[in-house]
């Protein structure tokens, strides 16, 4: 479909404004919602969420999508999308997908998910305001204890401990500051290893910061900041492999490309040779899959996904045929509850989000299988964010 210049004028505003430090919001705009409770037992279903913002005629309108998980087919869910009332930055599931946490302006609120994939508003008081945060990116510690939201003000942790209703309580969370750079938050990472109980974050020109974290108290401790090499190169994504001992991070600009450290005790960070390794233009978002030895970098100039197998001492080699087509301007990556699929949520469409399977004569490559739209009747559909059970 073709854009008028006008509506990507608008487009682009409302991607510049997602991307600016956002105002606490007020209870006003929090849409009214029944009143649920989830029990702790695990989902077994197969289903991906998609946040998107986009603009239509002057109105700003955000969305959420729903789809359920096949053999290579992503089908919509019935009552989707959902139309939010604020817009959405980051989505995330807890490990017994059975709850669904959005973050954005002024806002976190959660959804319980049912066997069939269906959503039902977590609320408390009435309202689906479960905790005020202006959220860049969000994470949940691997015991499900615990929700830890990077706040685009540039100096706060915001952390919440997560009840067995889903309901949050505000945690002491943590304040930082860097000695160089600009900070722009970008992303919030937990280790999923509870014996390397590690969190770390990106933020821009101003590197990154290296946390342990107590899974009893939720108390974080910082350990190390991670420098960018110079003022022209901006860190925007940060992932743990399986075991917790290697941090990678995904750097554009000057020296771009994915850099893995090793972490040593107390958190001390080694650079593996042979950094930083080669992505595509621009890697935002990074994804390790399911069996640990593929690290999957999503590239927002090009609408690329890099792909590398991930040695025992951290280093990374390319794919063959890396990198792969995907969306425009790549802005997540998740992978399903069954291992076998990879999504891409595309911030500037063509598609809106696409699937991938894992190649079978080339270990990791990845094969597109399937693409869908969010249903939003503008395009592009701005697709900001996807989480799946996993």
């Amino acid at each position: 479909m073709s854009v008028g210049k006008g509506r990507i004028g608008r487009w682009l505003g409302l991607v510049v404004l997602l991307c600016l430090p956002l105002a606490v919001g007020c209870a006003g705009f929090f849409p009214k919602t029944t009143s649920t409770s989830t029990s702790s037992t695990t989902n077994t279903g197969d289903y991906a969420y998609v946040a998107s913002a986009y603009a239509s005629g002057s109105t700003d309108v955000y969305t959420l999508s729903g789809y359920s998980v096949g053999t290579g087919t992503l089908t919509k869910l019935s009552g989707f999308p959902l139309t939010l009332s604020f817009p959405p930055s980051a989505l995330v599931v807890n490990p017994a997908n059975t709850l669904l946490y959005v973050g954005g302006e002024g806002v976190i609120y959660g959804y319980s998910i049912s066997s069939a994939g269906a959503l039902t508003a977590v609320t408390t008081g009435g309202s689906s305001a479960l905790a005020t945060a202006n959220v860049v990116s969000m994470d949940i510690s691997p015991d499900g204890g615990w929700l830890f939201a990077l706040d685009s003000d540039g100096d706060t942790i915001d952390e919440f401990e997560i009840a067995s209703t889903g309901l949050l309580t505000a945690a002491t969370g943590a304040s930082y500051s860097v000695t160089s750079g600009t900070i722009v938050p970008t992303s919030i990472k937990i280790s999923p290893s509870t014996s390397n109980a590690y969190l770390a974050i990106s933020l821009g020109t101003g590197g990154d910061l290296l946390y342990s974290y107590s899974a009893s108290t939720g108390a974080l401790t910082e350990l190390v900041q991670v420098n960018v090499p110079s003022t022209s190169s901006s860190d925007q994504a940060v992932v743990f492999n399986a075991a917790g001992n290697t941090l990678f991070i995904a750097r554009s600009g000057t020296g771009t490309g994915v850099v893995p450290y090793t972490i040593g005790s107390g958190g001390a960070l080694t650079l593996v040779t042979g950094s930083p390794f080669v992505a595509g233009n621009g890697p935002g978002s990074l994804l390790i899959d399911s069996t640990g030895a593929y690290l999957y970098a999503g590239n927002k100039v090009d609408g690329t996904i890099s792909a590398f197998s991930i040695a025992s001492t951290g280093v990374l080699t390319a794919l063959s045929g890396s990198p792969y087509a995907s969306g425009a301007d790549v802005a997540s990556l998740a992978r399903d509850n069954s291992g076998d699929y990879i999504l891409s949520a595309n911030l500037g469409g063509s598609p809106d989000v696409e699937m991938y399977s894992f190649d079978t004569t080339t270990v990791g490559k990845l094969d597109s299988v399937t693409t869908a739209s969010t249903g939003d009747t503008e395009e592009p559909a701005g697709a900001l964010a996807v989480a799946l059970t996993h």
